[in-house]
């Protein structure tokens, strides 16, 4: 089974010179789910990945440069998540590689990212708009003190159950490290629900606990829906990160009760 020790994270690489999509690395997500009690054949969870490409560039039939973005998006009932490293590698082994056109080049990512993932990919041309202001409410401007930063500390979640509301809160101020190489990955996240009030205070802390733990972006999404469904019981609920963008791409992992559609419109925060 590979593991993120087995991938290229944390070690120097040659930058591929030609097309390889023995590159992409894909890391099995159930092991990560068995620690948060999350059952990999029944996820309480609907969701995707969704990864904005900033540099994707192929030759055409005659050897000039073509250059485009792309958003991709990998389902969360696939049995692999894509290695962000290794998907920096993949696209950039496209530089030297000819293609028709740009159909042609998307297809292709399409097929080599779906054979990774071990479900169908989406890939389609083009970015979301960016949004100067987040979509909710924020938090950050709460007058707490905080002193933990990790690991993730659930019994900072609370809601009142005597007060029921529909919310979306929001914080710029979730960081988390990555496992292998420690190095610090930033994001804005989203918790929107319907159910008892969730004490904001504390869901702040909660979410400034993972300051120091080192989880993949998928996997800290999935803690943080399970552990706030948990805790707070809301009828339903959506979780979404909006990651900064390192080497070309971000990733925007979602997790939603079921019965919850995929957002008809997303964009992208400032940072990104």
């Amino acid at each position: 089974m590979n593991t993120p020790q087995d991938s290229s994270l944390g070690r120097e690489v040659s930058y591929p010179s030609q097309y390889d999509p023995g590159l992409l690395f894909p890391i099995p997500r159930r092991a990560a789910r068995e620690e948060i009690g999350v059952d990999d054949t029944a996820l309480p969870f609907v969701g995707h990945d969704r990864w904005h490409a900033f540099e994707l560039s192929w030759l055409d039939p005659r050897g000039k440069p073509q250059v485009a973005v792309a958003t991709v998006q990998v389902p969360c009932t696939s049995p692999n998540l894509i290695e962000s490293k290794s998907f920096k590698l993949y696209l950039n082994s496209l530089n030297s590689a000819r293609f028709d056109d740009a159909p042609a080049v998307l297809g292709r990512i399409a097929a080599d990212l779906s054979a990774c993932a071990g479900a169908p990919v989406q890939v389609v041309a083009g970015l979301p708009p960016l949004h100067e202001a987040p979509l909710g409410e924020s938090i950050d401007g709460l007058d707490v003190a905080i002193d933990c930063y990790g690991p993730p500390q659930a019994q900072y979640l609370s809601a009142d159950a005597g007060v029921e509301v529909e919310e979306t809160l929001v914080s710029a101020l979730l960081k988390s490290n990555c496992p292998v190489t420690g190095q610090p990955d930033w994001a804005t996240v989203s918790v929107r629900y319907q159910g008892p009030k969730i004490d904001r205070a504390g869901l702040l802390r909660y979410l400034v606990s993972y300051r120091e733990h080192a989880e993949f972006h998928e996997q800290c999404v999935e803690r943080i829906f399970s552990e706030v469904s948990a805790r707070c019981q809301p009828q339903w609920l959506e979780v979404e990160a909006r990651y900064t963008r390192r080497g070309g791409l971000d990733i925007n992992p979602w997790r939603a009760s079921h019965g919850i559609a995929t957002p008809a419109a997303t964009y992208r925060e400032l940072r990104q």
